[in-house]
């Protein structure tokens, strides 16, 4: 590959990165043929990064820098190639030469391009793309995974109203993507603070994916390996749904203090703030009652799947220690609000963690011994007016099971 470069350097910008994924695509079809899987080597990651991505070899010399047409233009040149090759094996392997991060300076431009080459695929539906993408979510590390979703959730839930209508479409052209996608912005948006939550047209769109057809966060799963890299996505958005059910309610009232005092400071009356808190509140409550109503659904099912993989007690797809995280986070949060009285928003959010403990366990999703149990049971908000009627189910429900 590297006798190219001199021809290369003497054409302009957009056509020298045409020439290139040209050459990468007769260069990987060859090696398939006689390696099943062949590695990227450093001087093809160098090709891309000077031709692709502007990142000239000699130094002390300051990178190119594409007008906003050319990089449309390349955008348009990238999307005709991976729409055109019809080798899902080429497009998947060129597609990692272009945007696998490789732990430099080119990062950065890398996921600058992935972010508007993914956003144009969803706005005109190009699927190879989106396959595409959904394998780079599940092999790539979790941070810069969470940075697309981040500019994906910018580009369709928050920078233009309505813009969320085409990706929501886009479940029926590529559900790998979307599962992979979910995975993703639940790991950014955590409700850890009233910023990393979720916005509400983004939420809309997840609840009636997963309402609409619960096994779409399965397909990964389902369709891939078991075992994944530590610091990678999950193998499924399970424990990010389970711990935006979880801590909506308590999320949410914090982010409703946070809200009325903002609106008393620009002058709205006390009884327009309530009509508009009671409001919001109503929708996210109904969104999330049905968002915890299908994790439900799919944790049930998940038996099945489990068994039929010879996986059942083996592997753990709801780790204990993000249900031991998820009770650190509620206390964090009661103890955020003050709350002191036994208010709705605890018990509801102790209801939804017995509840998916329960079905989780009995699955197999979660596996955990009666110490640990009881470990979290004691890790609780205490409170000696609130009755733990959900943790009391929960240990009758362990005294059914033989573990250790």
């Amino acid at each position: 590959m590297t006798d190219i470069r001199h021809s290369l350097l003497r054409r302009d910008a957009l056509s020298a990165a045409k020439e290139l994924l040209y050459h990468l695509d007769i260069f990987f079809s060859s090696q398939l043929q006689n390696v099943p899987g062949p590695l990227v080597d450093k001087s093809t990651i160098e090709l891309v990064e000077e031709f692709i991505f502007q990142l000239s070899k000699e130094r002390n010399t300051q990178p190119k820098r594409l007008s906003s047409l050319q990089e449309l233009q390349l955008l348009e040149i990238m999307c005709s190639y991976f729409q055109e090759q019809s080798k899902d094996a080429v497009r998947q392997i060129i597609f990692s030469a272009l945007f696998g991060p490789q732990g430099n300076k080119a990062d950065e431009n890398r996921l600058a391009m992935l972010g508007k080459l993914v956003s144009m695929a969803i706005a005109i539906c190009r699927v190879p793309i989106l396959e595409c993408t959904a394998l780079w979510l599940q092999r790539t590390h979790a941070v810069f995974c969470v940075r697309l979703a981040k500019v994906l959730a910018e580009d369709y839930c928050i920078l233009v109203p309505g813009s969320v209508q085409t990706l929501k479409r886009i479940v029926h052209a590529s559900p790998r993507f979307c599962c992979q996608l979910i995975t993703a912005v639940t790991a950014l948006y955590d409700l850890s603070t009233d910023d990393l939550i979720p916005p509400h047209d983004l939420l809309e769109m997840v609840v009636s994916w997963v309402y609409d057809d619960p096994r779409l966060t399965l397909i990964t799963f389902l369709n891939g390996p078991a075992n994944l890299p530590r610091g990678f996505l999950e193998l499924t958005p399970l424990p990010g749904l389970i711990r935006w059910c979880v801590l909506a309610p308590l999320a949410y009232k914090r982010n409703c203090k946070t809200s009325s005092a903002q609106s008393l400071m620009n002058g709205n009356s006390n009884k327009m703030c309530k009509e508009l808190e009671n409001d919001a509140k109503n929708d996210f409550k109904i969104l999330y009652s049905k968002l915890h109503l299908s994790v439900l659904q799919v944790l049930m099912i998940l038996q099945g799947h489990l068994t039929e993989k010879n996986l059942y007690g083996r592997l753990e797809l709801i780790m204990f220690d993000h249900v031991d995280r998820l009770v650190g986070d509620i206390n964090k949060l009661v103890k955020e609000l003050n709350l002191t009285n036994p208010v709705k928003e605890i018990e509801l959010t102790l209801d939804r963690l017995a509840q998916a403990l329960q079905v989780g366990i009995a699955s197999g999703a979660l596996l955990c011994t009666r110490d640990d149990l009881r470990s979290i049971c004691s890790a609780l908000p205490h409170n000696k007016n609130l009755v733990k009627k959900s943790m009391c189910e929960l240990k009758q429900l362990l005294a059914c099971f033989s573990w250790s």
